[in-house]
């Protein structure tokens, strides 16, 4: 791939990898859609409980915010929705092993799976790019995730939507910033690293 196709928005990294027929194609993105939904499995077994919260600090939001920048829209969508639906069907992998739709922090899993279109769809504009707009990507992902999952938190444990917010926001925005912070440095670094290859 030419360093110009490198550098123009329209390509995320996932475009990167080689596949010379569309059957390959096709087999490539269904093996980057399973691997963007098992990232996400793996890493929400990280996950550190909050004192007076019922929703945990995890590793599977930014699990999904980078499988929907790496993977653009589509893929990073399937992706997720994997993710969901195999969770809901008793794969023990949402946030510390649990399963089901009907917890309290379901509305998070929705957010990701809508978060992850979002990303996929600002990193093909170049939003992944350099650290202040991948910043804004995170950011915006970050924000789709908390607009399904403290809504679906108050409504799920009937606690006024206040409180959602105090328990299922608040605590949590130190640990965007590091993971805003650590994409930063990621997804520019892997652009770079491809334009020295390409």
């Amino acid at each position: 791939m030419s360093t110009a196709a490198l550098t123009s928005p329209g390509a995320v990294l996932a475009d990167l990898l080689p596949a010379a027929t569309a059957s390959r194609a096709r087999v490539r993105d269904a093996a980057l859609v399973l691997g963007g939904a098992a990232l996400t499995g793996i890493a929400a077994q990280i996950a550190v409980p909050v004192p007076g919260s019922p929703v945990p600090v995890t590793g599977q939001t930014f699990a999904a915010l980078l499988v929907g920048a790496s993977l653009g829209t589509r893929r990073g969508l399937l992706s997720l929705a994997l993710y969901a639906l195999a969770g809901m069907a008793g794969v023990p992998w949402f946030a510390g092993g649990a399963s089901g739709a009907g917890g309290a922090t379901f509305g998070y899993v929705l957010g990701m799976l809508l978060a992850a279109g979002l990303v996929g769809a600002l990193a093909r504009r170049g939003g992944d790019r350099g650290a202040l707009r991948t910043a804004a990507t995170m950011a915006a992902g970050t924000a789709v995730i908390y607009a399904v999952g403290v809504p679906f938190l108050a409504l799920s444990t009937g606690m006024p939507f206040g409180q959602a917010v105090a328990v299922g926001l608040v605590p949590f925005l130190i640990g965007d910033a590091l993971k805003a912070a650590l994409a930063m440095g990621a997804l520019p670094a892997a652009w770079k690293l491809a334009g020295r290859r390409g």
